[in-house]
């Protein structure tokens, strides 16, 4: 089982060739997607046995994220790489952010971004939304169980969030920007932990090309 550090700009499918790579194992598996922007904590499983531990080890598990929220726009994928569908002059001061966040924390229903692999009809959301069809997802529970403001200069807005599994913190973020008042979407996502599992103990993509050598 191996903790990685996944950096931007590549899928986690794309984590899992280089490990295949690395440890010459055709067997990997990775739990917990991570979106091609988002950086941080990515378990891969090497071989059989690994594999199979992977969603067990990670069923009903908290997850913890350092998320950059962007306030004043929303985008069509809820985060930086989708384009710009609506804008707000809307300018939330500390206090008033504050207030809204404390509503989220709690168990409560959420509706996964459109843009996302969450089955619909059997196809995945996000093929149909880039099809041009509406996309009906049908909400699900999720707790967040913190949500701690790190710093807040408009329009960015830091936060640490645990939530159970599953749950979308673009869909937080989009949520977030419409209880405010105004709009946002996800710049800039981490994770840190999983579990007990955290990203201090992990190895970076290049110490694991190392194994190659």
């Amino acid at each position: 089982m191996l903790l990685i550090d996944k950096p931007k700009g590549m899928t986690s499918h794309d984590v899992v060739d280089v490990v295949r790579r690395a440890t010459g194992e055709r067997r990997v598996g990775h739990a917990g997607t991570l979106d091609p922007n988002a950086t941080g904590l990515l378990i891969v499983g090497v071989g059989r046995e690994e594999t199979r531990k992977l969603e067990e080890l990670t069923r009903n598990t908290k997850k913890t994220y350092v998320a950059d929220i962007y306030l004043g726009e929303e985008r069509d994928t809820d985060d930086i790489e989708g384009k710009v569908v609506s804008t707000s002059e809307v300018k939330p001061d500390l206090e008033e952010v504050k207030k809204v966040m404390l509503e989220f924390v709690g168990e409560q229903e959420q509706t996964p971004p459109q843009y996302s692999a969450v089955k619909v009809g059997g196809k995945k959301a996000y093929e149909l939304a880039r099809g041009g069809k509406e996309v009906k997802i049908k909400p699900k529970k999720i707790t967040i169980y913190k949500a701690d403001i790190l710093s807040y200069k408009y329009p960015t807005l830091k936060v640490e969030f645990e939530v159970s599994s599953g749950t979308y913190i673009r869909s937080i973020a989009h949520d977030l920007g419409r209880k405010l008042g105004s709009f946002g979407y996800l710049k800039d996502l981490r994770r840190t932990k999983i579990g007990e599992f955290s990203v201090d103990t992990a190895k970076s993509l290049e110490e694991i090309k190392q194994l190659q050598q």
